[in-house]
């Protein structure tokens, strides 16, 4: 492979979250945060903007807006203009504000949990309760869609419904007829769709990510999509997301909600994603590989030497979704594995109806990370 995903920077002396939340003896295998060095060319195109030496505030960068649309037509056949393009800071951002612009003080959001936790909040942020759909574990360990629950959930206070495909923490990569089934429903109840799509360049061999907005033209006039690079090419602390909305209405709904609270994006977000979009592909390419042998190697130690604990092989994302509840581990997995294992997971009750006695692992991180981390957890349960 051209590029070495085994080197391990180190990361404690500048000031990262993910590895300075706990103290130095402590793997921290929580926070989706990739552990390897950022594309070449994205590295080098920062370089040469700052050299530059001025910072001013930035305007949109066209060609970066001719990028992404060609890069949705590629992908997914999507036709997308560039009025449909509004940069925000990040996609838990684009979340709180899609809230604020679709739904009332006293209206309801419709969510899938276990979900990401910003899910959660994000209605209530705008005053608005919550409406909860549970995913279904079924007895093959995979997750799936209750559609007559996902229905009878939403009642006439039900304004928006928020999506994550690819799903996190779970992993699924929902198929063209879980996402019409969806679709359908929220149309027939007159209800928005804000689909989070951070990971959709992030699938393994035999996925293919649909935007739930290239269903049909109804679908796309009711659906506000929200994509970034950041996740992809391991640039997250840049802070640049995109929101696609092709109902004019719609978005003009999202910037008068956005007005004198969102600011513009970062000027070097945009300096990366133009770089990581338009030569960050060989990278992305091997980097797919390498995450999925780690979650391969990550899936047979769990299978053969975790005993109690279960996991799916994840569909897309680099997260994985361990269940605890049959591991004889006393009390919380994720207290039980930071304190006898040293390892920092992600504690399964974070995010919300059926997390309990569940750990989220991030596996982007180099291999030795990874089987060190998981040593620990092996000798913590023996």
């Amino acid at each position: 492979m051209k590029f070495n995903f085994d080197v391990m920077p180190d990361r404690r002396a500048t000031e990262s979250a993910k590895w300075n939340q706990y103290d130095s003896d402590v793997l921290p295998m929580w926070i989706a945060d990739m552990d390897f060095l950022s594309p070449p060319a994205v590295i080098e195109a920062l370089q040469q903007r700052i050299s530059h030496g001025i910072f001013g505030y930035a305007a949109p960068i066209p060609e970066l807006i001719e990028v992404i649309i060609e890069r949705l037509d590629h992908l997914y056949g999507w036709k997308v203009h560039p009025e449909d393009i509004l940069f925000i800071p990040g996609v838990v951002t684009g979340l709180n504000l899609v809230c604020h612009a679709t739904v009332k003080p006293g209206e309801a959001v419709l969510i899938q949990p276990p979900v990401y936790p910003p899910f959660l909040w994000a209605g209530a942020n705008a005053g608005a309760s919550r409406r909860d759909a549970v995913l279904m574990l079924e007895a093959d360990g995979v997750y799936r869609i209750d559609f007559q629950q996902f229905e009878t959930t939403i009642d006439e206070q039900t304004r928006l419904f928020l999506l994550c495909n690819p799903h996190n923490p779970v992993g699924r990569v929902f198929c063209r007829d879980e996402l019409e089934q969806m679709a359908q429903i929220c149309l027939k109840h007159h209800l928005t769709i804000c689909s989070d799509e951070i990971h959709c360049e992030l699938l393994f061999s035999g996925q293919k990510h649909i935007p739930i907005a290239t269903l049909d033209h109804e679908v796309a006039a009711h659906t506000i999509t929200l994509m970034a690079p950041s996740k992809t090419f391991n640039i997250a602390g840049l802070d640049f997301s995109i929101a696609i909305i092709q109902n004019p209405d719609l978005r003009r709904q999202v910037e008068k909600a956005r007005a004198g609270m969102v600011p513009s994006v970062n000027l070097l977000g945009q300096i990366a994603a133009l770089a990581a979009y338009r030569d960050g592909q060989e990278w992305l390419d091997e980097l797919l590989i390498y995450l999925e042998a780690n979650r391969d190697l990550l899936y047979e130690f769990v299978s053969e030497k975790l005993p109690g604990i279960k996991m799916q092989r994840p569909e897309g994302t680099f997260l994985a979704w361990l269940d605890c509840r049959n591991a004889a581990i006393p009390g919380n997995p994720y207290e039980y594995f930071l304190q006898k294992g040293r390892v920092a997971l992600s504690d399964g009750r974070l995010f919300g109806t059926g997390g309990e006695g569940f750990v989220r692992l991030n596996f982007g991180c180099p291999r030795s990370v990874l089987t060190e981390a998981l040593k620990r957890m092996q000798s913590a349960l023996s």
